[in-house]
């Protein structure tokens, strides 16, 4: 009665926990809580008590995972469906400020740097067109300092001169023509501008303007230093208006290009094709994208990938990008659930989709089921 009564006991936990095992390919066990450890409840041959089965590799390569496991891993698997989809192509390239939306702040002549009205401009600081960000105060040489003074003593002497004469026109008014005495106002009058101009000149601050309105990207320059002409001060940048440029190794697929998405860390960007150049670079040629949608999380010069798609059409089915593995001599393959705890490493052939999903064009035919949560795990296997 008592062996009786323990056969029972056990076989009703084999059924029980086999009962939790129990679970549907297209079931997703990701938010379940696991309640048993990485090891699968079998019974003996006798049926009298119950033993655990790891998951292992058999002898042909294929997985043995109990459910349990596969529900403590958080597998999920889906149904292949061959479709037709646009071709896609890829390119490397990189986030570019809009040509029209950004732009650089440059010294025109040799100088020290002061700060604007508002202080010096700061990274991230937003700035409106035309506002003055700093100055730059020319640097002369002595040399130029000597002449620069000889000159205004020149000319302080010649407007010295011209003054008296029209004030001594002036008390012989009547006796003197009327065109002498227009002449020496003339005269005065000019000397008075070059002389405003030479030392006004001397001690002018050059004011350094933003281009366009945005946020300050980069800042190049501090209080005191001494830059030359053409030196880059500021950058600035709108952005809600970027751009993608990328590399074209191949100019066939240029006239097939339609939308595109750039890939990055946590997402990707929508966009818009634009045109391409018709000059090599690199030995290819550039392609220029838009950014659509507003204010991004990138930054100009950050690498990205470009995925295109063009008015080709290809046939193959379209998977998560997860559920792709390196296999043998390091080739892309899936893992297909062939039976309830058996699963078989297919190598496939792939291309990107978008962001998050890639198109097997060879080596799924439809109706597998293929796993696309949990597939690196199942990689651990031994």
């Amino acid at each position: 009665m008592k062996t009786t009564i323990r056969f029972s006991i056990a076989a009703c936990a084999a059924l029980g926990l086999c009962a939790q095992a129990m679970a549907h390919g297209d079931e997703d066990h990701s938010k379940d809580k696991p309640t048993v450890s990485a090891k699968a409840p079998v019974t003996t041959g006798s049926g009298a008590r119950a033993e655990w089965v790891a998951a292992q590799r058999l002898a042909d390569g294929s997985l043995f995972v109990p459910k349990v496991v596969q529900h403590q891993l958080g597998l999920r698997t889906v149904l292949v469906d061959l479709r037709e989809t646009a071709a896609t192509v890829e390119f490397s390239g990189k986030i570019v400020a809009d040509a029209n939306a950004g732009g650089v702040v440059q010294a025109s002549q040799a100088g020290r740097i002061e700060p604007g009205p508002k202080g010096m401009p700061t990274l991230g600081q937003r700035v409106s067109r035309g506002q003055i960000l700093a100055y730059v105060r020319p640097q002369i040489s002595s040399m130029e300092r000597g002449n620069n003074q000889a000159q205004l003593a020149e000319l302080e002497s010649q407007l010295a001169i011209a003054e008296r004469k029209v004030q001594r026109y002036a008390q012989l008014e009547g006796s003197v023509p009327q065109s002498a005495m227009e002449a020496a106002r003339i005269e005065w009058d000019s000397l008075k501008k070059r002389h405003t101009a030479l030392s006004g000149g001397a001690k002018a601050l050059e004011a350094m303007l933003a281009p366009v309105s945005g946020v300050v990207s980069a800042v190049h320059a501090v209080i005191g230093q001494v830059v030359d002409a053409k030196d880059v001060l500021f950058e600035v940048v709108d952005p809600t208006r970027l751009g993608v440029e990328a590399l074209a190794y191949d100019a066939t697929v240029l006239d097939g290009l339609t939308s595109a998405n750039a890939v990055i860390p946590g997402g990707s960007l929508e966009l818009q094709y634009v045109g391409a150049g018709r000059q090599l670079r690199e030995q290819a040629i550039p392609l220029l994208f838009r950014v659509k949608g507003g204010k991004t999380s990138v930054a100009v010069g950050q690498p990205v990938k470009v995925i295109a798609q063009t008015t080709q059409v290809i046939k193959g089915a379209a998977i998560a990008q997860a559920s792709l593995v390196k296999g043998n001599a390091n080739q892309a393959s899936v893992w297909v659930h062939t039976a309830p705890e058996r699963f078989v490493l297919r190598k496939v052939h792939s291309q990107a989709l978008d962001a998050g999903h890639v198109l097997v064009s060879a080596g799924l035919p439809k109706g597998e089921r293929v796993v696309v949560e949990g597939a690196g795990l199942l990689a651990q296997v031994k």
